[in-house]
């Protein structure tokens, strides 16, 4: 027997997808509606629209599920939950773009009636689900109203879905519970707390792991400049040694959330909070030191530069907000004719991983695809890894 009827606005992308085939495979009634017509063929025709663990197994099951992907938002008039995968995006001053996100819901509201729970799911500025349920109240809708931020890091959300607790503010006790009842199918910890609380929770989340990120840059290029070896420093400093073991590693700290979310617990907070510009500061200029260090004893006008790997993260088809891409501007700003290659995308502007090694006599790992540790590099060519990769 079907359980209640879900529609997922947003259903095909990284956050909506998961969710949609684990609620689908916990026998929920669920419809993905999303505007990408070439993402909703693939997964009808079974296949990935990216990378995700466990994903590919549910795919091919779907024919054993209720579920089903479309363009059309009447789906959500016969729904009892929906949620949305729309997050809050910042313009090119790093400030939250509110249009964007209202607009969005804007559309969604005539196909509302009376007795359904609007479920938001991503990234939103702090008092942005306050401001939904006042605008509900205008239109005199009775809906229940709940922010339910997702925790997944890319590739892993089918996993992480399961695994990770989940946090719950609600408009009133109904929607809690109904709430409580839905995520109880995925995961048995559950976290009650009030709107505000779960939005900054979330910008919290994805903020902690950026500064993370950026003190690790920041000694990497403090190591750099003074000729000391970073990993070596990296190791000793950690080993056995517990206070230290959340480390992390150097490299390009990119992807649509860190810097996004970062951006946004500035613009909620632009006194207080001056870690998150010098955060952004050391990870989006590090394509820019690397080219700087590496110019020291390299001429590099008119040289073949290649970039292996453009995606942000390893093992991973998604290019979103890459760093590999900003390191190929750069270079090229400098003269350089630059080469990209990538295991896991296909782009007629890249070439192969043979042609870059046998092409360029200095290579930038842009990404540390596990592939790449395979390779025998020339002792001729000069690689460049900001990883600890090599």
């Amino acid at each position: 027997m079907l359980k209640t009827k879900i529609s997922i606005i947003g259903g095909v992308g990284h956050v909506g997808l998961p969710l949609a085939f684990s609620l689908a495979s916990k026998k929920f009634d669920v419809t993905s509606i999303d505007v990408d017509k070439k993402k909703i063929e693939k997964i009808k025709k079974k296949v990935l629209p990216f990378k995700e663990k466990g994903l590919k197994e549910l795919i091919k099951k779907q024919d054993k599920m209720s579920i089903r992907f479309t363009e059309n938002y009447n789906f959500i008039k016969k729904s009892k939950i929906v949620f949305i995968t729309l997050g809050t995006p910042i313009d090119e001053y790093f400030n939250p773009n509110f249009a964007i996100f209202f607009d969005n819901f804007e559309k969604i509201i005539p196909f509302l009636r009376n007795g359904q729970t609007i479920i938001l799911r991503s990234t939103v500025y702090p008092g942005t689900t306050r401001k939904i349920e006042k605008i509900l109240k205008k239109k005199k809708l009775k809906i229940g109203l709940a922010f339910c931020p997702e925790r997944i890091s890319q590739g892993n959300g089918v996993k992480e879905l399961v695994n990770l607790p989940q946090i719950i503010s609600a408009s009133d006790n109904k929607t809690y519970n109904l709430c409580a009842k839905i995520f109880r199918n995925l995961t048995p910890n559950i976290i009650k707390t009030n709107f505000e609380e779960a939005e900054v929770t979330k910008l919290f989340c994805n903020t902690w792991r950026y500064l993370k990120f950026a003190i690790a840059n920041q000694f990497y290029t403090i190591c750099k400049d003074k000729n000391l070896n970073f990993e070596v420093i990296r190791n000793a400093m950690m080993y056995k040694y517990d206070r230290a073991k959340d480390f992390p590693k150097s490299g390009f700290a990119a992807g649509p959330c860190l810097l996004k979310d970062t951006m946004q617990l500035s613009a909620y907070s632009r006194q207080l909070f001056t870690f998150g510009h010098s955060a952004m500061l050391v990870n989006e200029t590090l394509p820019e030191f690397l080219i700087n260090d590496l110019k020291k004893n390299k001429k590099i006008y008119n040289v073949k530069v290649g970039i292996l790997g453009m995606a942000f993260k390893a093992n991973n088809d998604d290019i979103r907000d890459s760093l590999a891409f900003k390191l190929k501007k750069k270079l090229e700003y400098e003269g350089c004719k630059v080469y990209c290659s990538d295991i896991y995308l296909k782009d007629r502007n890249f070439v192969s991983t043979k042609k870059i090694l046998n092409t360029c006599k200095i290579i930038f790992i842009g990404c540390p695809h596990d592939q790449y540790k395979k390779i025998k590099f020339k002792k001729n060519i000069k690689v460049v890894d900001c990883w600890g990769f090599i």
